[in-house]
């Protein structure tokens, strides 16, 4: 066969780049070690910064490197697979979800985003109080995952002011008060996009970062009874596909050797 075009395009400077660097981090570095600024850098492989920068994105994108405010560029541990979400039916807040409330505050009526209250349907008019939920997900002590669950007042009618008092009580009250209803199924949608200010200083990035964002809708038989919006760190998460077709998320977990 002939030589395609695409065949005949010379590998852009930055991926070159990237192989070399990925080895000095194997040789010359050691995991935590915070790497020079970006001018030492480019002087040392001479390359232009630019070059240099956008090597240096493509490995933190693969999970080489860690670029943390205050601190700078450092080699990532070696990493360890750990399943975080997989298609199973069950309500969120269940044991076996992973799942842990940091920012537990319970608003009465929050206003969901327009997009958000088209999927909650009737269930999420905009009238209509909705129990919004922050959690967190963390493995090997690093927060990988955050999560907004909204929960319309109508699909928690036992929640009362008395057995849920503001903050994580209510937080709790309103994931127990979901688990009492029969769950009929779910469905689950997965984009790619970027770090919100909220959602990267959780998450311990840098705004505008690549992030997974997975949004779930829980059902009942009467319908919509909640929405999860789960943003994951990208770099260290990743979908596999089974026989079945279910899509699970597995965190790429950094942990020292």
């Amino acid at each position: 066969m002939g030589t395609t075009q695409l065949e005949t395009v010379p590998e852009p400077k930055y991926w070159h780049l990237k192989t070399v660097l990925s080895e000095a981090l194997d040789q010359d570095f050691a995991v935590g070690e915070v790497l020079p600024n970006e001018r030492e850098l480019a002087a040392r492989f001479g390359v232009a910064r630019a070059t240099l920068r956008q090597a240096l994105e493509q490995l933190e994108l693969e999970g080489r490197l860690q670029r943390r405010r205050g601190v700078g560029t450092t080699v990532a541990p070696p990493r360890v697979g750990v399943a975080v979400a997989g298609s199973g039916q069950g309500w969120p807040g269940e044991s076996v979800d992973g799942w842990e409330l940091v920012d537990a505050d319970v608003a009465e009526a929050v206003l969901p985003s327009a997009a958000v209250l088209k999927l909650l349907g009737g269930a999420g008019a905009a009238d209509q109080p909705v129990h919004t939920v922050r959690r967190t997900r963390v493995s090997h002590g690093q927060a990988v995952a955050a999560e907004l669950l909204y929960v319309p007042a109508a699909s928690v009618p036992g929640l009362s002011a008395i057995d849920a008092p503001a903050g994580p009580a209510r937080a709790r009250a309103v994931l127990r008060e979901l688990q009492r209803l029969a769950l009929d199924g779910q469905d689950r949608s997965v984009e790619l996009g970027s770090a919100r200010a909220d959602d990267a200083k959780e998450l311990d990035r840098l705004p505008g970062a690549p992030v997974l964002v997975v949004t779930t809708r829980y059902f009942t038989a009467a319908g919509t009874a909640a929405v999860s919006v789960a943003t994951y760190r990208a770099d260290t998460c990743r979908l596999t596909f089974g026989d079945s077709g279910d899509v699970e998320i597995t965190h790429e977990a950094r942990v020292a050797s």
